[in-house]
């Protein structure tokens, strides 16, 4: 079972992924959580150099450096989790990639979503989510939530953010057979509540759907 969180920055991501993965362990599944890009030497080096850097690239540069992070996470963690009937959950995923990469701004050309499901799905070798939860919430508050420095991203103002949202939930359904949306406007405890109530009905689906054999 593969599970991705996505939304724009300060929706809670990591907070609610850390819920939903001892609520999965105390019902008794084993759990292996990743981030993306992340999770690996290469990835980590890679994510440095995309978020945390002021390196000045190119749009495409960034789009083949994302699919490069997540290409090893997939072959060398996810898949031999997956392999194992471990639930995997991921804290972003190509989701995000096409996204953030296909929203243009004054300085960079943007990149078409088309081009980007294609590009992820061969670096991907056809890994798709079974399940991707959106976090929805405004760009005003996400950015009044965002502490410290901003990365690549962030820095590129509310009103970047506010078309990532929108192109969030209009990229949404490309990205995995069953999609969610979760108002993150919710208080964490609401949210967290919401999420497992879900996840336990997409479970149920989807062990019926396969034979009634348990997850590990």
């Amino acid at each position: 079972m593969f599970i991705t969180l996505d939304g724009i920055d300060g929706v809670g991501k990591s907070t609610q992924i850390a819920s939903l993965q001892s609520h999965l362990e105390n019902a008794g599944h084993q759990v292996v959580t990743v981030r993306d890009p992340g999770s690996t030497e290469i990835g980590a080096r890679l994510r440095s150099l995309l978020l945390d850097s002021d390196l000045t690239m190119h749009r495409r540069t960034e789009a083949m450096l994302f699919m490069a992070s997540r290409c090893e996470m997939v072959e060398t963690i996810i898949r031999p989790a997956l392999a194992l009937g471990k639930v995997v959950i991921s804290d972003r995923f190509l989701l995000s990639t096409v996204v953030y990469q296909s929203i243009g701004d004054s300085e960079k050309q943007a990149i078409a979503p088309t081009d980007l499901w294609q590009l992820g799905r061969l670096a991907n070798n056809g890994l798709i989510p079974d399940l991707t939860i959106l976090l929805d919430l405004s760009a005003a508050t996400s950015m009044q939530r965002i502490t410290g420095p901003t990365d690549r991203m962030e820095s590129r103002g509310t009103g970047y953010m506010e078309s990532v949202r929108q192109a969030f939930l209009q990229q949404l359904p490309h990205s995995s057979p069953e999609t969610m949306v979760i108002d993150a406007e919710q208080d964490i405890g609401s949210v967290a509540s919401e999420i497992r109530r879900q996840v336990d009905e997409f479970l149920n689906r989807y062990q019926a759907a396969n034979n009634d054999q348990p997850l590990t």
